[in-house]
């Protein structure tokens, strides 16, 4: 083959897997919940298509999935030997965006992006994690699954079958417009910011719940904080103990609206909020700071144009 044929086929192989990056990002984040280990399994896919023989290949993307799902499942199976012993609740790292996406774009992600999802998603092995994936949210065949899993299409069947099983009654979820889920967390802010005790415990079902993520490194809750009287006891203790310091941000997280907290002009942590419409029913508060990292530097980009840093908040998968 001449240079010139050569770099052709190089262009031609970026240019495949560029277009396919966005669903193995997408891909490997669901599996793993992190969106830095997400990237590294995509960039060791990369480096698999780069030496891959592409002329023998029926078909890119299903090629690119399987090696990134492989991958993945590599990854989960070590971290989910990290996160039995996990210091207080795991919750995934969360996506944010500084501007909205559209609501078909809003309606489309949020039920398989969101972190009360991808919470839940923890309580399965990680083959089953996998295959429920790829089939359910990716619409990959069972053939394809048993070539990630190295396992019969049978056996593929029932991990997805039991998944599904296990999950049915945490997967319920109200379908809210996001317009009205707007609204009601603009509602939460006002009575957070003004420190308005009733109105927030108005906001808040009476059998709400509250999960946070420190990490062993930033206070938070070793249990599962139960009942509207005492989160919104929890949030009025924040805005006394820090007054005008605190301030909110609305924001789409992992393709719904969540809230950015900031006490003294820090990102302290990023809320994601699970609603009927009418009242907050679940909220999970990521307070690690590692996980913050990432979303606190960009946030401070964004809204630092003047400093010559122009960088957006990092898109969701």
């Amino acid at each position: 083959m001449d240079h010139t044929a050569t770099a052709a086929a190089a262009d031609t192989s970026t240019a495949t897997f560029s277009r396919l990056r966005p669903r193995l990002q997408g891909v490997a984040y669901r599996m793993l919940g992190s969106r830095a280990e997400a990237e590294e399994v995509v960039q060791d896919a990369w480096l698999r298509w780069h030496e891959a023989d592409h002329a023998a290949l029926q078909s890119a993307e299903a090629w690119l999935v399987t090696v990134t799902s492989r991958l993945a499942l590599d990854r989960l199976r070590a971290a989910k030997a990290q996160r039995e012993h996990y210091v207080g609740f795991w919750l995934p790292e969360p996506l944010v965006e500084d501007s909205p996406p559209s609501p078909q774009q809003l309606l489309e992600r949020c039920d398989d992006l969101s972190v009360a999802f991808l919470t839940v998603l923890e309580r399965l092995s990680p083959e089953a994690r996998v295959a429920f994936l790829l089939r359910e949210v990716f619409d990959a065949d069972y053939a394809e699954l048993a070539r990630v899993l190295d396992k019969s299409e049978d056996a593929c069947r029932q991990l997805v079958s039991r998944a599904k099983t296990q999950l049915r009654d945490a997967r319920r979820r109200h379908a809210v417009p996001h317009d009205t889920q707007r609204r009601l967390l603009q509602g939460f802010i006002h009575a957070s910011s003004s420190g308005d005790f009733a109105a927030l415990q108005s906001l808040l079902a009476e059998d709400a719940q509250l999960l946070s993520d420190g990490g062993g490194k930033v206070p938070s809750f070793g249990k599962v904080l139960q009942g509207g009287r005492r989160i919104a006891q929890l949030f009025l203790a924040t805005k006394l103990r820090h007054g005008a310091l605190v301030q909110w941000e609305m924001a789409v997280v992992n393709g719904e609206w969540g809230l950015l907290r900031f006490v003294d002009g820090r990102l302290e942590s990023v809320q994601a909020l699970e609603t009927d419409g009418q009242r907050i029913l679940r909220i999970h508060v990521q307070r690690n700071p590692d996980k913050l990292a990432r979303i606190a530097a960009a946030w401070e980009r964004a809204q630092n144009p003047a400093a010559g840093v122009t960088s957006a908040l990092p898109a969701s998968s």
